[in-house]
């Protein structure tokens, strides 16, 4: 090898592991402290390892009933969520590639008008006010179940599909549903596990629809409550409705402080959906790469 190729590629590799490492340390440091005493935390200087550990922080986290049930409601609403978007994304497209569908173009066209203009915030609520979604579980999910990028991703992917595979379902019998969930689906694994993992990111990260549609604790996702804890000046401020209890179980734990616990919550937050990717790690190349190539 060359003294250039040599250098070329020290240089790369330098660069890469300078990016890497301004990628994961943030997200390191943040472990770091959320399994280091609050008092200890707010001196400074807390950076690769805990300097005084605990793990008082996580035992706040699922003590206090408020914060258990702010987890639970924002996994249920990935869950239910992420299957309703797939399904009827995935029906939508399907339909939008047969030309016997009247007005095909049009409900494409609309859709993608979608994607660049919005009603805006005052007339979205008073939709969803209108249909009686406020305060509802559903209006975590219901807005979002038609996603116009992922209907087109998938309706590349279905028109690249080979017309035989439909024409011998035809011929045996099949129906559009029953085509759809006999043949269509389960060829699609790379697309439906891809945009799965994108819809379920986005809906687990999302805080802003909650705050604006819920008012009921009990419904409150804990990215929700965690922008609270954050915007909060006093952390006993965001505790205090989650009962006697849990309010006294944290003035016992003197090492608490409001960072601590943001930390904390922050890693039960953002692990979950972390630990999702290895699963579906395979299938990124070939599904975000569906439509790139034509013929």
């Amino acid at each position: 090898m060359r003294i250039a190729d040599r250098v070329s590629d020290t240089i790369i590799v330098v660069l890469l592991l300078g990016l890497s490492f301004v990628t994961l340390y943030p997200f390191w440091n943040s472990l770091v402290i959320s399994f280091n005493v609050g008092d200890d935390t707010a001196l400074g200087g807390i950076t690769f390892w805990p300097r005084a550990f605990t793990l008082e922080n996580y035992q706040v986290v699922f003590k206090d009933e408020r914060l258990v049930q702010a987890f639970m409601i924002s996994v249920l609403r990935t869950v239910v969520g992420t299957l309703l978007s797939i399904l009827f994304t995935a029906m939508f497209a399907y339909g939008l590639t047969k030309r016997t569908l009247i007005g095909r173009k049009f409900f494409m066209i609309m859709c993608i008008v979608t994607m660049f203009f919005s009603g805006g915030l005052i007339p979205t609520f008073i939709l969803i006010k209108s249909l009686n979604l406020i305060d509802s579980f559903w209006v975590l999910v219901v807005p979002g179940i038609i996603v116009v990028w992922n209907l087109i991703i998938f309706r590349t992917f279905f028109q690249e599909l080979p017309d035989g595979l439909e024409e011998s379902a035809k011929i045996d019998g099949c129906n559009y549903i029953r085509t759809f969930f006999s043949i269509i689906v389960p060829i699609s694994g790379p697309v439906i596990a891809t945009l799965s993992l994108f819809t379920a990111v986005g809906l687990w990260n999302d805080w802003f629809t909650a705050s604006i549609y819920i008012n009921n604790p009990q419904l409150m996702p804990i990215q929700t409550l965690l922008n609270q804890i954050i915007n909060s000046n006093a952390m006993s401020e965001q505790l205090s409705s989650a009962g006697g209890d849990a309010s006294e179980f944290v003035r016992q734990l003197k090492g608490v402080s409001t960072k601590s616990l943001v930390m904390a919550t922050m890693m039960v937050t953002t692990l979950p959906i972390i630990m999702v990717y290895p699963f579906l790690q395979r299938f990124f190349v070939k599904g975000v790469l569906i439509g790139s190539l034509k013929e």
